[in-house]
């Protein structure tokens, strides 16, 4: 992206939005600016990240429609296959499609003002999502804080399997303390797939509030109250995490020894079309959407100096 006029900028007091519409509908940069000094509250997308459109590099992304990992990119609901195609981003396998395919394409600005932006999608079907849909992001800034309301419209003939979350990346400064408050965490396997649902010694350690560096996770927990809290004690600041229901569900990944960590709102835990039939949707998440129904979840962030 070489055009500046690619970004939608959005400013409320100190506080600075920056979209970039053509990567995904992904944020760039969540920053404030005070007295000429800039503190990032979310790992800013870099000039060269966004002119090569490097998904994974940006500040935060929509997940739709779904969340997670898929296994193997399959999964039958209400009588139609989902395939999705080799060569989609997955995980350390490199066999579980991540984070849905509402990333994978440029969005359009359907509203644009100094305090507010709304990006739009929408995605015909076919052999790999077999369900016309489409999906909105609505951006609210004002001097508290940033929000976000993320809706999913099947606007297929059929009933469709649907998620939604986003994936902030935040910055991983020495010290950085997380808490969250959760019931139980879905222990993975080698390849980060959900195989057992427990009160891990981490849910009581989120509860009472850690330092990230003592982490090694990629995990989906349950139970979540939507509310979390990241400190940086470093730069004596600290930002708060909201979300409304249907956001139930809290993704921490937090690789020991990077410079950077992830804390997700979303809708479903990973792989949660294929675990319906042995879960219940208290410990997966998801739903099925029928014709002309919508999916909608809003959350902020509202940092604190």
């Amino acid at each position: 992206m070489n055009d500046n006029d690619e970004l939608v900028h959005l400013a409320a007091g100190a506080l600075h939005l920056v979209l970039a519409p053509e990567v995904g509908g992904a944020i760039a940069a969540l920053y404030d600016e005070r007295d000429g000094r800039r503190f990032d509250w979310l790992r800013p997308a870099t000039a060269d990240a966004l002119a090569a459109r490097h998904l994974l590099a940006m500040a935060s992304f929509p997940l739709l429609p779904w969340c997670n990992r898929l296994r193997d990119g399959r999964a039958h609901v209400g009588g139609r296959d989902i395939a999705i195609a080799p060569g989609h981003p997955a995980g350390p396998s490199g066999r579980h499609p991540l984070h849905g395919i509402g990333w994978q394409r440029p969005w359009q600005v359907a509203e644009a003002s100094p305090i507010r932006a709304e990006l739009v999608l929408s995605v015909e079907a076919d052999a790999q999502w077999p369900w016309r849909f489409e999906a909105s992001q609505l951006f609210e800034l004002d001097a508290t804080g940033l929000r976000c309301t993320i809706t999913l419209i099947n606007r297929d003939s059929a009933p469709m399997p649907a998620g939604i979350g986003h994936h902030p990346y935040f910055i991983h400064h020495a010290g950085t303390r997380l808490s969250a408050n959760t019931g139980a965490m879905w222990r993975g396997d080698a390849e980060v797939m959900p195989v057992a649902l427990e009160p891990t010694q981490e849910v009581a350690r989120l509860r009472e509030g850690v330092e990230l560096a003592e982490l090694d996770l990629d995990n989906n927990f349950t139970g979540w109250l939507r509310e979390a809290r990241i400190e940086w004690p470093t730069a004596s600041c600290a930002l708060a995490m909201a979300a409304e229901a249907p956001l139930d569900f809290f993704v921490l990944y937090c690789p020991s020894g990077a410079d950077h960590f992830c804390a997700e709102p979303v809708s479903q835990c990973t792989d949660a079309f294929n675990l319906w039939d042995r879960h219940g949707l208290g410990e997966v998440g998801g739903t099925v959407l029928a014709p002309g129904a919508s999916l909608s979840g809003r959350w902020s962030l509202l940092p604190q100096r």
